[in-house]
């Protein structure tokens, strides 16, 4: 399983139909937060995202991106939470979280580990790496490139039948990538009855940036990107003066990187409702899939050799407008 849930996805300012900045990412037993503004945590309970947090990784720290960590976490700590959390983010995440989560006299019940990260880091989660790469904000910031592990390949039951490998524990070696010795003396190697290795998912998510050449080079045939596109055309020199990037210049990068699905998110309030103006400006770069996500899309990422040309977000079973 890889599910993205959007958990906020207005810009500075929250709206009636808006949260602020916060994605889930479920992958198998674990869930992990890409940023945790002010009411994600009551997010996480409206759309049933869950609250069994592995890890929270930050993009950078303007407070529209953090402040909801403070009381998530005081929230967890309330309900007898043991297991450790894991804190990533560029600096000064460390510093500054250190002051907001631990000035006060009440301990939390479970260990948090603040980790401080550059460009290039490499963070390993059960089978899948999480990589942190620039990008061009008003402070330091990093955008997180999720990256599974390489999955075996086919096994071919009849190549296997036919060398003459006896069922059972030779079969399980096999698949593991590990030659076998079989009773007469010959050698079977994982390649004779095994198609090569399959790749595993890939997901790009950028947080607040200018479009930049990392987000492409980190994003380069990932199955997802999520690039935020705060502004219109009409609104260029606002993008420039903030850092930003519009929705055009966002399905600039998609195609530039190549990717499988393009999802916009970090909208300015004026396009709350007006957002398919910014869907149509992005695909006047890009021609690919491409959503604009709302508070509680949930997007199923399939495998690589399962994934449809047309593979959406869902919301309640239903699938957005855009």
């Amino acid at each position: 399983m890889l599910r993205l849930t959007f958990l906020g996805t207005s810009a500075a300012q929250p709206t009636i139909r808006r949260n602020l900045s916060g994605l889930a990412v479920r992958r198998d037993r674990e869930l992990f937060l890409v940023d945790c503004g002010e009411g994600t945590q009551r997010q996480l309970i409206t759309f049933g995202a869950g609250f069994d947090v592995a890890a929270i990784f930050f993009t950078h720290f303007h407070a529209d991106h953090y402040l909801g960590a403070i009381g998530f976490l005081r929230t967890l700590s309330m309900q007898g939470r043991t297991a450790p959390l894991d804190v990533y983010g560029p600096r000064p995440g460390r510093r500054l979280l250190q002051t907001m989560l631990f000035s006060g006299t009440d301990r939390f019940s479970f260990e948090v580990r603040l980790h401080e990260v550059k460009p290039g880091d490499r963070i390993r989660r059960d089978g899948c790496t999480l990589v942190p790469f620039a990008t061009v904000h008003r402070m330091p910031s990093c955008g997180w490139t999720l990256e599974e592990d390489a999955r075996p390949g086919r096994f071919h039951l009849e190549k296997a039948v036919a060398l003459g490998i006896p069922k059972g524990p030779l079969y399980g070696a096999l698949q593991h990538g590990e030659a076998v010795t079989l009773p007469d003396g010959r050698v079977v190697r994982p390649e004779e009855v095994m198609d090569p290795p399959r790749r595993g998912r890939k997901v790009s998510i950028t947080g607040d940036t200018r479009p930049c050449e990392a987000t492409a080079v980190a994003a380069r045939g990932a199955d997802v990107l999520v690039h935020e596109a705060t502004f219109g055309d009409d609104e260029v020199d606002r993008a420039l003066e903030t850092l930003h990037s519009t929705a055009r210049e966002a399905g600039r990068i998609a195609r530039e990187a190549a990717v499988g699905r393009l999802v916009l998110t970090h909208l300015s309030t004026r396009y709350d409702h007006a957002w398919q103006v910014l869907a149509d400006q992005a695909r006047a770069e890009w021609a690919g899939p491409l959503d604009v996500a709302q508070d509680g899309w949930v997007l199923e990422v399939p495998l690589p050799e399962e994934r449809a040309s047309d593979v959406g977000l869902e919301a309640s079973g239903s699938r957005p407008p855009a």
